[in-house]
């Protein structure tokens, strides 16, 4: 029987990205402070890439620390626009707030996994993707909120390039899978190494 895999992440999207390319898991969650996390490590110009790292490794190590004999993954993503980190909209007021300082720029979006096994890391990886909003209008965000409804405040940027956020870009460059949250195709390639899944 080989190693269970365990997902450190509360992320529907991840855990649905898992499932649909057949990776048997379980999902268990811990809570880490990300804002306070975020906010000591932008203090001392931390780049946004390290920041993901960090607390994707902080995810897989407190539910390691519960499950030694598992393969915890931890994952976690930053989305930066011109030197702001932005968060998961609280709600639609911020939501709209955060489309329109997007709209018309560049941003980028790091997303990080880290693997932990016996309570340390063996193996990490940082998926990177940049995204170029087109201009919206403020009757077009308007109209774009209420035709994607409250999901759109489960991510940062407050859009879902899978689903009606797709009307938000003119190009996105990198990994699509990393715009979801995790760089699958790399936690694939190190979960059949480890014969997790079929070679």
């Amino acid at each position: 029987m080989s190693t269970p895999v365990i997902l450190a992440s509360s992320s529907t999207s991840r855990a649905a990205m898992l499932r649909d390319a057949g990776v048997p898991f379980s999902v268990e969650t811990i809570w880490v402070d990300e804002t306070s996390i975020k906010a000591s490590m932008l203090a001392v110009d931390v780049p946004p890439r390290d920041i993901a790292n960090k607390l994707a490794e902080l995810k897989a190590q407190r539910v390691a620390a519960r499950y030694s004999s598992a393969l915890v993954l931890g994952a976690d993503q930053v989305l930066v626009c011109k030197g702001t980190l932005y968060d998961k909209p609280a709600d639609r007021a911020e939501a709209a707030s955060q489309l329109r300082k997007l709209q018309g720029h560049t941003h980028e979006l790091f997303s990080a996994a880290v693997m932990f096994e016996e309570m340390r890391p063996v193996w990490r990886q940082i998926g990177h993707a940049q995204l170029v909003m087109r201009p919206l209008s403020d009757a077009f965000i308007e109209d774009y909120l209420d035709r994607a409804g409250e999901a759109v405040r489960g991510s940062a940027g407050a859009y879902h390039l899978e689903g009606l956020g797709a009307q938000l870009f003119t190009r996105v460059l990198g990994d699509y899978f990393s715009v979801m949250g995790l760089p699958l195709l790399d936690v694939l390639g190190v979960l059949r190494s480890r014969g997790v899944i079929g070679a």
